[in-house]
């Protein structure tokens, strides 16, 4: 009898196809797709979802600008999402579309059920409305006419509506995030979500009636269901939820929502919310993971400062790309992109390290017995301490999968990679070969060289599931799977033909690809930065003096005598401070409350136009803005 395996269901958020996306998305998706991959090499039956969310007024607008309908836009930018996970070959178990009947029958039964349970109840909304983000507004947050997310002006709009209890369910939701504080991580997103619970929760507009292109609300076809509904539905429709409850029934809840932080707001509270009305499990965790920054911030369609994964998925291949986008950057962390990091990244990891390893290994065995790998011999020296590592790596990696450190994974691995190459230089098998005595050594290395080759291809597989192809093949092991039980025995090997093939990861002339992106960039509009030379040099004494501390900006306000000053109330651990910066150009008082900042905190005092600032607010000069330097640790922790 076949042993059922443990269930394991993840997701992405369902994407916007408002336009092609790019390596912030690719980013987030990756980090599904490995582990996805590591849960089933570990015996899980997985289901990874992933999508596109196609309703709404701002498809509905673009698609009136190109001339055609909303479903044909959709149709196109839909099709070129697939084609760009197909290239990064995403193991999706299933797409959901918005616009899928199977989809739209479901979220109409929803909404029934949570009506019929007197959690949807009609009335009036008026507010400020901003299209882009579709998203209402009241008063006091759209201050002067323009969006508190984006930036955009949001249009006055007063229409009839539907509306969700999400104030019912409040006492709860904050239970959830009290009690069970690994529904929601990082901690840092679950405290904020904490505090903004208990701040109140108002009933949540969840209808429209002034533009069509969404799904009819049953019963009264005149109103459309509102954004967040419908979308965060998919991850119960794509299951079968509510009328198929077979495969629903074998798969939720979910284990991991994976969603960046800045829908995290949606994903840990209206949508526990709406389950909650259904009277159905809760997600096991939602995880917000960081952005993927550009020199000039977040990465974003509408800015035009985006990183297209095709262009370096076809100068250094797939595997590389992935490895990068994991092995660069902390889970829950906001990381910088710059194609300078990313080249030395596969110049140190993939070329010298991994594919330096394997272009060793095989042309040793190659070279001194035939291409045949040799079987276990007598251990002496070092050996017993590669194997030892070798066979303990899998279970350090299991450690920081669970947690979603991707990177840690990684570097538990390139631990033994690293160890390995090592090993070569201990032992010289190219001074073994030079005597016959020394044969039985000679070819007792080169198989703890292969055996640990081996297992570093199982390891890889979750991340770079190509190269562990490549690898095997090598090895002479393209007839067998690779099995995570397989990491943890060694002297497995004996009598396999080594196949030698060109390098895995071609070492980069790092100067000269930095010039060719530069180029393709320029090429495409986007004409090379220039930055300010470094400053004098100071000795470390002179920076060691510097007090850096983390704040949160409390409120801010425009200095009376001064138009180009913001004064800041800065909460700082036990105290408050004022500090005054020359921001305003660059931010409204009321865009830059309950910021994270970093503080020179022990800066003197200065009185800027009859008032005193205590301390220095830490900027990055982004050309035309000022853009806080910020952290995801709590206020009053020392910057170091």
């Amino acid at each position: 009898m076949t042993e059922k395996k443990p269930t394991y269901y993840i997701t992405t958020p369902i994407y916007y196809p408002s336009a092609n996306l790019h390596i912030g998305h690719t980013y987030c998706t990756v980090m599904a797709d490995a582990m996805a991959r590591y849960k089933r090499l570990t015996g899980y039956d997985v289901m990874f979802l992933t999508g596109t969310d196609e309703h709404g007024q701002k498809i509905q607008k673009i698609a009136n600008e190109h001339g055609t309908s909303p479903q044909a836009y959709v149709d196109q930018v839909v099709s070129g999402i697939k084609q760009l996970w197909k290239t990064m070959e995403i193991s999706y178990d299933d797409f959901i579309r918005t616009t899928e009947e199977r989809h739209v029958k479901r979220v109409q039964a929803m909404f029934n059920k949570m009506a019929e349970k007197g959690d949807i109840y009609k009335g009036e909304y008026e507010g400020w409305y901003c299209t882009p983000c579709e998203a209402f507004w009241t008063e006091t947050q759209a201050v002067e006419g323009k969006c508190p997310d984006c930036g955009r002006p949001v249009e006055k709009a007063k229409e009839e509506a539907y509306f969700f209890k999400l104030s019912k369910y409040q006492d709860r939701l904050i239970d959830l995030f009290e009690n069970h504080p690994e529904f929601l991580q990082p901690d840092s997103r679950r405290n904020e979500m904490l505090s903004f619970a208990r701040q109140g929760l108002e009933d949540l507009c969840i209808s429209r009636s002034t533009f069509n292109w969404g799904i009819p609300v049953p019963g009264d076809p005149g109103h459309v269901i509102y954004v967040w509904l419908d979308a965060l539905s998919n991850y119960a429709t794509a299951l079968g939820y509510p009328d198929d409850p077979e495969k629903y029934d074998h798969y939720w809840p979910a284990d991991v929502h994976l969603v960046g932080k800045e829908i995290v707001r949606f994903h840990s509270i209206i949508w526990p919310a709406m389950l909650m009305s259904l009277d159905q499990p809760l997600p096991q965790k939602v995880l917000g993971h960081g952005w993927i920054l550009l020199e000039g911030g977040k990465m974003s369609k509408s800015r035009g400062n985006i990183v297209d994964p095709v262009v370096l998925i076809e100068r250094y291949g797939v595997d590389a790309l992935k490895y990068f986008l994991l092995r660069e950057y902390t889970f829950g962390h906001d990381g910088l992109y710059t194609n300078e990091v990313m080249l030395n990244r596969m110049n140190a990891d993939l070329a010298n390290d991994l594919g330096n390893l394997v272009s060793r290994t095989t042309s040793m065995i190659d070279k001194y017995n035939g291409g045949v790998v040799p079987g276990p011999g007598t251990d002496e020296g070092p050996d017993q301490e590669l194997k030892k590592m070798a066979v303990g790596v899998a279970e350090r990696v299991d450690r920081q999968m669970e947690k979603f450190n991707f990177n840690l994974a990684l570097e538990e691995i390139w631990t033994l990679i690293r160890r390995t190459n090592k090993y070569i230089d201990e032992t010289a098998p190219w001074v073994l070969a030079r005597a016959e005595a020394d044969k039985p050594r000679l070819l007792t290395v080169l198989h703890n060289l292969a055996d640990s080759l081996r297992i570093v291809s199982v390891l890889i597989y979750p991340f770079m599931p190509n190269t562990t192809g490549k690898i095997r093949k090598q090895l002479g092991l393209w007839f067998a799977d690779p099995e995570w039980k397989d990491t943890q025995v060694f002297d497995t090997m004996n009598g396999e033909q080594i196949k030698r093939e060109a390098a895995l990861f071609p070492r980069i002339d790092i100067e000269k690809e930095l010039a060719d992106l530069e180029a393709l960039q320029t090429a495409a509009g986007e004409p090379a930065r220039e930055y300010p030379p470094i400053k004098e040099e100071i000795e470390y004494d002179d920076f060691a003096k510097l007090d850096l501390r983390v704040g949160r900006v409390k409120s801010c306000e425009k200095h009376p005598k001064a138009d180009k000053l913001l004064v800041f109330q800065i909460e700082m651990g036990n105290e408050v401070r004022q500090i005054i910066s020359g921001v305003a150009d660059c931010y409204k008082p009321e865009e830059t409350i309950g910021r994270t900042v970093v503080v020179v905190a022990n800066l003197a005092p200065r009185v800027l136009r009859g008032l005193e600032s205590n301390g220095m607010l830490l900027f990055a000069d982004n050309a035309d803005r000022f853009e806080f330097v910020t952290t995801d640790a709590p206020h009053g922790e020392t910057v170091s």
